[in-house]
């Protein structure tokens, strides 16, 4: 052994003095050469120690121990047999039971109809509610392991959430929470083909979002008669959202609208101190002091002009404008001011006058029902009451009349030329930085609209 070791270190030392003279006169060969070592050192320092160690001071040992086999067969089992829970969300309908909302949900579970039957909240808030928002988990083979019932009874920013859970086979357990919506922005973009609303439901944009749009754009855009296909907008709004889903729109943030080859553009600007308004994208103000109608939608079946009297049968002045809508349709006060009568006025029915200055005053006649009183104060736009028939109507409609110190004028032209209030220079700055990034985010709406609907 010891001839052995003698001769392993000569053969070092004469392998050193070669590597020293590679190095001299070789060294990128060496370089390479320590690359490879460094790749396979481990395999030759083992070896070394191996035959450098001593034999009999290495201790051998051998440990024998008993290994548990793993349950292999369970999961070929488990894969065999699934538990696949089952998601699906609904919205209710007025007619709806217990037994035709869990069919919608793919839910067939007696136990659970039994429950949610005897619910309280449930009967009083999501049957013969349209509109609730529901999402219900089921298993594999349709038993409900949850239900959970969403929406937002009041505009005060809050949402209702209703949780039915199933606790034990046939038990269940319910809970009515309170909650925050969240506001997002949404960009959406639509061509008309055929009509407004039409093109507005292909491209998934809200009828309310639709409404605000022609709102905007109102005295610009005779939407009856200027409307042609190929018009085409662009609009960033606001969805108020209950655990992600979506549970109303909010305002329209922008809007860009090209009418006929004219492009019409719109934002939503709050000044501070300022009450908030809608302005173009260079600052001027398209908002007035009164809104151009009293409906969001109607038709005129009886302009500001002599008229053969549908009742007296005789030729007459007709002192206001007629608007035809269905019954129940909202009415709103055209601009700010304080009910100065609300109640049932001779051939006008029920009907409601307000006085928005020291000169002038609105009449809305023919109600169905009066949603304000004497001496209260509206702002524009407010819902003051709904279209009927009450007092002399041959038919459902609302009479609108403009007054300026008693003298009847037309509500169309005062609409017109009422006032705008217009961004002071203070603020200029801070609207053009405003205008820029909605103005990008209108040009992002097409593409953003595309990738949704894919």
């Amino acid at each position: 052994m010891r001839l052995l070791k003698n001769g392993l270190i000569a053969a070092r030392d004469r392998l050193l003095s070669h590597a020293a003279h590679l190095l001299e006169h070789h060294p990128k060969h060496v370089t390479a050469a320590l690359a490879a070592l460094m790749l396979f050192g481990g395999g030759g320092a083992f070896a070394v120690a191996a035959i450098d160690a001593e034999p009999d001071r290495v201790t051998v040992r051998q440990v024998l121990e008993s290994v548990e086999p793993l349950p292999v067969l369970e999961q070929p089992r488990a894969l065999d047999a699934p538990s696949l829970n089952l998601y699906r969300t609904e919205t209710t309908r007025a007619t709806d039971t217990v037994e035709t909302l869990l069919s919608r949900l793919g839910v067939n579970d007696a136990g659970a109809a039994a429950y949610l039957r005897s619910n309280p909240v449930v009967r009083t808030q999501v049957l013969g509610r349209a509109g609730r928002l529901i999402t219900a988990e089921a298993t594999a083979d349709h038993a409900l392991v949850k239900i959970t019932a969403r929406w937002a009874p009041t505009d005060d920013g809050q949402f209702k959430r209703l949780v039915v859970e199933r606790l034990g086979s046939d038990q269940f357990i319910s809970r009515l929470e309170t909650a925050p919506l969240t506001a997002s922005t949404r960009l959406s973009s639509a061509t008309v083909r055929s009509s407004l609303f039409g093109a507005a439901d292909d491209a998934g944009i809200p009828d309310a979002v639709v409404s605000q749009v022609v709102e905007i754009f109102s005295s610009q855009i005779d939407f009856s008669r200027q409307l042609k296909v190929g018009d085409r907008f662009n609009v960033v709004y606001e969805t108020l959202e209950a655990d992600g889903e979506a549970m109303r729109t909010g305002r329209v943030l922008s809007v860009d609208f090209l009418n006929n080859g004219k492009n019409y553009q719109a934002m939503w600007y709050e000044e501070p101190g300022r009450k908030g308004s809608y302005y173009s994208l260079d600052g001027r103000s398209l908002s007035t002091s009164y809104l151009a109608s009293p409906m969001e939608f109607s038709r005129v079946t009886s302009s500001f002009a002599m008229r053969l009297h549908p009742i007296l049968n005789q030729w007459k002045a007709h002192l206001g404008v007629d608007y035809g809508a269905a019954i129940g349709t909202p009415v709103r006060v055209i601009g700010d001011g304080v009910v100065g009568f609300a109640g049932v006025k001779n051939g006008f029915g029920n009907v409601i006058i307000v006085r928005h200055n020291a000169t002038d005053e609105t009449v809305y006649a023919h109600l169905s029902r009066l949603d304000v009183r004497a001496g209260q104060s509206v702002t524009q736009g407010q819902r003051i009451g709904a279209v009927g028939m009450t007092g002399w109507a041959t038919g459902p409609h609302l009479h609108f009349e403009y007054r300026v110190n008693g003298i009847h004028q037309d509500p169309t032209a005062m609409a017109r030329r009422s006032v705008a209030a217009e961004i002071s220079a203070q603020a200029m700055p801070a609207f053009r930085l405003s205008a820029k990034a909605m103005n990008a985010q209108l040009q992002a709406a097409p593409s953003a609209t595309v990738a949704r609907m894919q």
